[in-house]
């Protein structure tokens, strides 16, 4: 071997000499164990002397190490002390690091040139070289360098140029990081004419993309040559971008542009490339056509000043959104004291008085709305909704019901008005509303409806009745006696059921058995139960989280309150209902617009028909998952197929942006007419308020769409153990990477997760709630609620969070579902998976490893819509399943997944180093999906492990 250690052992005594590292030591210490232990440097050596390091005095120590940059592994172990032992093969665990100093000495006269030769210092042990240059490239991937001289058109708006610094010669740990970059039309770093590209590593705006900014080995960039527009007809540029090398094993290199303008750079060395420009003919003066588009490109600017509305003033100090009270929990700053909101309207304290209160304010306006197909949307009137939920409750109360809450009524349709009739009659009269998801699996069912010990299930179509039906003549539901159907069936089907006694109803009837024997409604107090919502796990049976009107209306009014003297909802407002019913989220939206006489229309239950549905409604009220969000982003992106379009996006949201930080939201603006009012009508043209959330959105997507899309957009967090809502982002704050500050209704601590490192004295660990809209347990299910719910009350999210300085909250990692890696490193796999899933040319992810295992794998699911065009760029065409078997196609998206995981920060081992493509999409009717459509990891790993053990066996050929 090339790098040999020698181990000697004594008694109690190891001595070895290791050689210096590579590039040198910066200290003379090894760290084994944890324990730094100094050593005595000697010609090409450093000696160490270390205590035994196994008990009991056998001292089996490594014989050899082998280097594997930067770090050497001792791979064997052969030597004892112990005469009474025998020689053995054992591993030893400890490795060490070879610490380099990367104090880059700064010439900046070398650096006065494209390519310039970097040194590094290392005291006593000499220093190595590194060669920066200055590159451009071909085309948006960075990939084929061009050769010199540079020349580019600056006649067209469209002239982008790619541009970069790269650095050969260096190890992983050192990344090149773009301090400031600006164009002079002189050689001169300061002349008085100058186009500045990059402060301070940011984009000086939005026409310029940063890609790479201490993430590897190379930075790169690009920006439109259109800003040269005004040199003479050939002419030249020279690029100036002051650049240095950052250790990122000492230092955090991919900062945000937030961070770096807050402190001062390190300053660098500056590279320098001339540039040829042409622009076909354009004098120093303009030519007529071009003063003419100036001029009216100045018209629009000062449109877009004089017409801005006067800017949204947030609600509390943005830089103090949370205040931290007593034992280390945190409250929002909307509070003036520790006391939680447990609803916001007097008269509206249950969710029946929310729907009341509604009925009352609106005027007896429009409540619930539906449409057919290619038809306008027709609306129910509170009123008529309010008489049909006292119609409704009554009949059930004729046919046996109780109302109590001891009384569960199930509700297993798909959204539409005769759900909310539904639920709300069950509110009526104290009744509890038990929802079925539409994709649960028969068994599910099964286990629902006796652990609830469900008498009446109300369903939407006879194909749902079947399943009950069925599972009543297997004997498996005793419990059921009533199915009542909101659609038409067939006598068949009440025939089948007079065979078991399960007496089939149209809702139409015991609407009007209800009619005819009205009682008075029983109205719940708050502290009774309202809703046992079934969370499905990814392994076991659902568990039913038991929801009181409290916990619901709390959550609510804590939207209310954030919201109340800025976008607060009206009666003039209307929502788009098409997330699950059965999903605490939608249903606390809806609850928040009864609550003001507002309106819901739902789609028609086809997810390929809501852009119509939407543009018909015109809603004003848009909850959002991120993964629609995504959808919309990168169709937006992929429209600007040209570099006129694209320059034209980016200097739309710019401008937009530059608005919304100054707290201006709209969507009427000269951008929104020229760029994103084809994006906006697909919406309907009136949203207003966007809320996301079930799983993380990247920063840049919802940066992006909050320019695009001129409304203002929230990010919440929460889980249905907490009614849905635990934080929600103020409103204007327009910054992202985080989940806003507590809500009104809880507040928030963080406890230590010692296994995975997070301490609270560092404002990290387990997210755990406490307040009003946290649920009282699950349904006879006292051990899983004691896991959930500790002694003082506290629920415990099984999610790792981070107090930011804003106080505001950023999820970071997930406690569940983690595990080690063979050398015992942790691994979230959502985490990575939550990166990973950006790619374009993926719809699902699944990230996996094992403990004997020393690296991840993963299994991918393409997007059918974007793969063509992601392999078409590779030159690869064929079917979707062709596609999924091709190499190539398999390399580009691995390379993809790898660039996303570097952009993110990903550590080299959380990383997939290889890809099984499936060409079948993960779903709850294939078992890989749940309910909620969380990855079932343990029948992902059985259905893939073929696949898996294939990949793992490969990687050790």
């Amino acid at each position: 071997m090339e790098n040999v250690i020698l181990v000697y052992c004594y008694p109690k005594t190891i001595i070895t000499r290791i050689p210096e590292c590579p590039y040198g030591w910066e200290v003379n210490q090894l760290a084994l164990g944890g324990i730094c232990y100094n050593g005595i440097h000697d010609s090409g050596y450093y000696q160490f002397t270390i205590p035994d390091l196994s008990p009991k005095n056998k001292s089996y120590c490594g014989t050899q190490s082998e280097f594997k940059n930067p770090m050497y592994h001792f791979y064997n172990s052969i030597v004892s002390n112990d005469s009474s032992v025998i020689v053995k093969s054992q591993p030893v665990n400890y490795s060490f690091t070879c610490t380099y100093n990367a104090n880059y000495l700064v010439n900046q006269a070398a650096f006065d040139q494209r390519v310039a030769t970097v040194h590094v210092k290392n005291g006593s042990s000499g220093s190595f070289e590194s060669q920066l240059s200055l590159n451009f490239y071909s085309n948006a991937k960075f990939s084929s360098i061009k050769e010199a001289p540079f020349v580019v058109e600056t006649s067209e708006i469209g002239s982008d140029i790619f541009a970069g610094v790269e650095a050969k010669g260096l190890s992983d740990r050192f990344k090149v990081v773009l301090n400031n970059c600006w164009a002079t039309p002189s050689s001169e770093y300061f002349y008085q004419i100058h186009w500045p590209l990059i402060t301070k590593g940011c984009a000086t705006d939005y026409s310029i993309l940063v890609h790479e900014n201490g993430k590897t080995n190379r930075a790169t960039f690009q920006f439109n040559a259109f800003r040269f527009r005004n040199i003479p007809k050939l002419s030249k540029v020279w690029l100036h971008c002051e650049t240095h090398v950052c250790d990122s094993e000492k230092f955090s290199c991919p900062v945000t542009c937030d961070k770096r303008k807050q402190r001062a750079e390190q300053t660098g060395g500056v590279l320098v490339a001339e540039i040829t420009v042409r622009s076909k003919g354009l004098s120093r003066f303009y030519t007529l056509s071009a003063l003419i588009s100036l001029i009216a490109f100045g018209a629009v600017l000062f449109l877009w000043v004089i017409s801005r509305p006067k800017p949204l003033l947030p609600p509390v100090d943005l830089n103090k959104q949370s205040i931290g009270i007593e034992g280390g929990a945190r409250r929002g700053a909307l509070l003036t004291d520790n006391n939680l909101l447990s609803y916001y309207f007097e008269d509206a304290k249950t969710l029946y008085e929310v729907f009341q209160r509604g009925v009352n304010i609106s005027g007896n306006g429009d409540c619930l709305g539906y449409r057919k197909p290619k038809q306008p949307y027709q609306w129910l009137t509170y009123k008529q909704v309010s008489d049909r939920t006292k119609y409704l409750g009554s009949g059930l109360l004729q046919k046996g019901c109780q109302p109590s809450s001891n009384q569960y009524i199930g509700i297993f349709a798909q959204n539409r008005p005769e759900w909310i009739i539904s639920e709300y009659a069950c509110y009526t009269y104290s009744m509890v509303a038990v929802p079925l998801y539409d994709t649960l699996g028969p068994e599910a069912i099964v286990y629902i409806v006796n652990k609830a010990d469900i008498s009446v299930v109300i369903c939407d179509t006879p194909a749902k009745a079947e399943v009950l039906l069925k599972n009543c003549e297997d004997k498996k539901t005793p419990c059921l006696k009533i199915i009542v159907l909101m659609d038409l069936f067939d006598k068949e089907l009440k025939d089948r059921g007079d065979k078991v006694g399960i007496e089939i109803l149209s809702l139409q009837e015991v609407e009007e058995l209800g009619k005819n024997n009205t009682k008075e409604p029983v109205p719940p107090k708050p502290e009774d139960l309202s809703v046992v919502c079934f969370t499905s796990g990814t392994t076991g049976n659902p568990k039913g989280a038991m929801l009181t009107h409290q916990n619901v209306v709390s959550n609510a009014a804590a939207f209310l309150r954030c919201t109340e003297n800025t976008v607060e909802c009206t009666s003039s407002d209307v929502a788009i209902s098409y997330l699950p019913l059965a999903h605490m989220f939608e249903r606390v939206v809806q609850a928040v617009v009864y609550s003001c006489g507002a309106k819901v229309g739902f789609f028609q239950g086809d997810i390929k028909l809501l852009t119509d549905d939407m543009k018909t409604l015109k809603p004003t009220l848009f909850p959002v998952v991120p993964r629609l969000l995504n959808r919309v982003y990168d169709k937006i992106q992929s429209g600007a197929n040209t570099p006129v379009k694209r320059f034209l996006l980016n200097f739309a949201v710019f401008m937009k942006m530059a608005e919304i930080k100054q707290g201006i939201i709209r969507n009427d603006s000269i951008w929104d007419k020229l760029v994103f009012k084809k994006v906006q009508e697909t919406m309907g043209g009136r949203v207003r308020i966007m809320v996301t959330g079930a799983a993380p959105i990247s920063p840049s997507v919802l940066t992006f769409l909050r320019a695009a899309l001129g409304c203002q957009i929230f990010e919440g967090y929460g889980q249905t153990e907490c009614s849905a809502g635990s934080t929600f982002s103020m409103p204007g704050d327009w910054t992202t990477g985080h989940v806003g500050a507590p809500l009104a209704c809880n507040i928030i601590k963080l406890d230590d997760v010692e296994e995975m490192s997070y301490f609270a004295s560092n404002n990290e660990g387990e997210v755990c709630i406490k307040g009003p809209n946290v649920f009282k347990g699950y349904l006879k299910d006292p051990e899983k609620t004691a896991e959930a719910i500790d002694k003082d009350g506290w629920l415990h999210t099984g999610d790792i969070g981070k107090w930011l300085p804003n106080g505001t909250l950023k999820i970071i990692d997930r406690k569940k579902n983690i595990f080690k890696l063979a050398q015992g490193e942790y691994i979230a796999p959502e985490k990575i998976e939550n990166v990973y899933i950006r790619s374009a040319a993926v719809a699902q992810v699944f990230v996996h490893g094992e403990s004997l295992r020393s690296f991840l794998i993963g299994i991918v699911v393409p997007d059918a819509e974007m793969l063509p065009e992601f392999a078409a760029k590779l030159g690869v065409k064929g079917s979707f399943e062709e596609l999924c078997k091709n190499p190539a196609v398999k390399k580009a998206i691995l390379d993809d997944l790898i660039r996303l995981g570097r952009e993110a920060g990903l550590k080299s081992f959380e990383q997939v180093k290889d890809l099984y493509i499936h060409s079948e999409l993960f779903s709850v009717e294939n078992g890989l999906l749940t309910p909620t459509l969380k990855a079932k990891r343990g029948d992902l790993v059985k259905f893939f492990q073929k696949e898996i053990e294939a990949l793992y066996s490969a990687a050790q050929e």
